[in-house]
């Protein structure tokens, strides 16, 4: 029999509770720049299924959430171009933390400290379920994609590249 792990609450998980969104909880051993392939590879998912949430700004600092699949990185240019603006870049991990609330390594797209546009790769939005950060380093949440569509008014937009 497996024994299931409770985690304590996260502003994430209060936020899907409130909202009566069914998830399931998939904690793991975090390890620091491990990122969305050490989590797929311990919870032995395809890493295409674990999204990351990346905090990144355009030219005028202004940040956004970026949902991609934890095996591909994002197009800066293409993304930009899609969201009209004139170049998006990651944030640095202290302004990323100061946006979002969360730590980098454990953001979730979920109750972020600041609203944020969010954006989504398209092919996210078709996979049958995707693990997420659930807000904490090392707690990742099972759920239907099309919830970042209908809780954070998710965009898609096409801009993966290969790792």
């Amino acid at each position: 029999m497996v024994k299931k792990e409770r985690v304590s609450e996260t502003p994430a998980t209060q936020f899907l509770k409130n909202q009566q969104v069914d998830f399931s909880e998939h904690p793991y051993e975090y390890l620091e720049h491990g990122g969305a392939q050490h989590s797929a590879q311990v919870l032995g998912w395809d890493p295409f299924h674990v999204v990351k949430t990346l905090i990144m700004q355009d030219q005028d600092a202004k940040p956004l959430v970026m949902l991609m699949h934890g095996n591909r990185k994002v197009s800066t240019k293409n993304l930009a171009r899609q969201i009209g603006a004139k170049s998006v870049e990651p944030c640095t991990p202290d302004t990323a933390n100061r946006h979002s609330g969360y730590l980098v390594g454990g953001t979730s797209p979920f109750a972020t400290r600041k609203s944020m546009p969010v954006f989504v790769e398209e092919s996210i939005l078709g996979l049958p379920k995707i693990l997420i950060n659930g807000g904490r380093r090392g707690y990742l949440l099972g759920l239907d994609p099309q919830l970042c569509v209908r809780l954070l008014g998710a965009k898609a937009v096409q801009c993966a590249l290969e790792e």
